[in-house]
């Protein structure tokens, strides 16, 4: 057995094996180069009550960290908002950019373990997206990721999470993501 094999995320070979096909197939391109890709997944969140507290960013720092498998940066405000108590580059959030290995690791575990842990869960929409081949969608809890243990979560919040493509359509997009496992709401047209 050798030891020097290198590990392939189980995504990472099923969009090399199945989805790149069934894409070439689709829309008809004329190379397998043409076909959309998966560049890279943001995760942001912003945190309630982070002007009055400072240790709200240092856990959901922790949480996202924890969460994704990679160092989360904490996010800081671009101006002054009097009314919201916000200085400029006060600490207002957390964020991630996952790509590669991790990428594809982060989103198996969330089609596969987090989405189906959601309450009354029937899909995620389809109509997030931007124009532009990109698609984000919000989670309202970040207790559906087994990572969190929901005995030390001391308040509920959500995130953003957001899926770059090189697709120059929605439509690309959506069968990119469709064809990777994202379950999508059935809606009739």
């Amino acid at each position: 057995m050798s030891t020097n094999t290198k590990y392939i995320p189980r995504l990472a070979n099923k969009y090399k094996d199945e989805v790149v096909p069934a894409l070439v197939k689709k829309f008809a391109y004329k190379s397998v180069m043409q076909a959309p890709i998966l560049q890279k997944i943001c995760v942001n969140r912003g945190v309630n009550g982070a002007v009055t507290d400072k240790k709200l960013v240092d856990i959901a720092v922790e949480e996202l960290s924890t969460i994704t498998g990679q160092k989360a940066v904490i996010t800081h405000s671009k101006k002054d908002i009097s009314n919201f108590k916000l200085r400029r580059n006060m600490p207002i959030g957390a964020r991630v950019t996952l790509r590669g290995e991790k990428m594809y690791e982060f989103l198996d575990r969330l089609i596969a373990v987090a989405l189906p842990r959601v309450r009354d869960f029937k899909g995620i929409n389809e109509k997030s997206f931007d124009g532009r081949g990109n698609y984000t969608m919000g989670v309202t809890e970040q207790i559906i990721f087994p990572e969190i243990d929901i005995d030390k979560v001391n308040k509920i919040t959500g995130m953003d999470i957001t899926f770059v493509t090189s697709a120059e359509t929605d439509e690309e997009a959506y069968a990119l993501l469709k064809e990777l496992g994202m379950p999508f709401k059935n809606i009739k047209k």
